[in-house]
């Protein structure tokens, strides 16, 4: 019993390093999903251009009034809706970016999306562990033995780590079955 609940803490531990990096995307941010004016039609390929999206993230669309459905590229580019992956009707919904690739989204109402009502995301491959850029190689003095460790640890990424650590709560918890 005490094996199995330290198990389940070790996994809940590390799902939760994993998804702490994800992000949630306001579609529009403070306009929201609405059908764009005569001078704005490009506003959701701007909105999406300044922003990087990764496996985990998901987007979050407001609407009144209105809809987003979730369609393939062929119905993004003619506004055509005869073959809907999924569609939303109640003012909110969030969409979970599940996978690396293009999503495509239009309004319900295929006048909004003629008019640029619609959105294509290019979703990346999981978060990187850091934002900043590799720094340049440099000849520095070998560090100390008491400061390796710390070095070494900072260098390992989270996600080889929550990896290893799901693999091993798999091994641990099939070994108890």
């Amino acid at each position: 019993m005490g094996s199995t609940f330290f198990y389940t803490t070790l996994c809940f531990t590390a799902l939760t390093i994993v998804a702490s990096s994800a992000e949630e995307f306001k579609v529009g941010d403070a306009v929201g999903w609405r059908q764009p004016s005569q001078n704005e039609t490009d506003l959701y390929n701007h909105w999406a251009s300044n922003k990087k999206f990764h496996i985990g993230d998901s987007l979050r669309f407001e609407y009144r009034n209105d809809s987003v459905i979730k369609v393939g590229k062929w119905e993004f580019y003619h506004c055509n809706r005869t073959h809907l992956a999924s569609a939303g009707k109640d003012g909110t919904r969030t969409v979970n970016l599940n996978r690396a690739g293009t999503f495509y989204f239009v309004s319900g109402d295929p006048e909004h999306c003629k008019n640029g009502q619609r959105l294509a995301v290019e979703v990346l491959p999981l978060h990187p562990i850091s934002e900043s850029p590799p720094q340049p190689f440099s000849q520095a003095p070998a560090p100390s033995p008491l400061s390796i460790s710390a070095s070494v640890s900072s260098a390992v990424p989270l996600a080889f780590i929550s990896a290893l650590l799901i693999s091993v709560i798999v091994v641990a918890i099939a070994t108890l079955a």
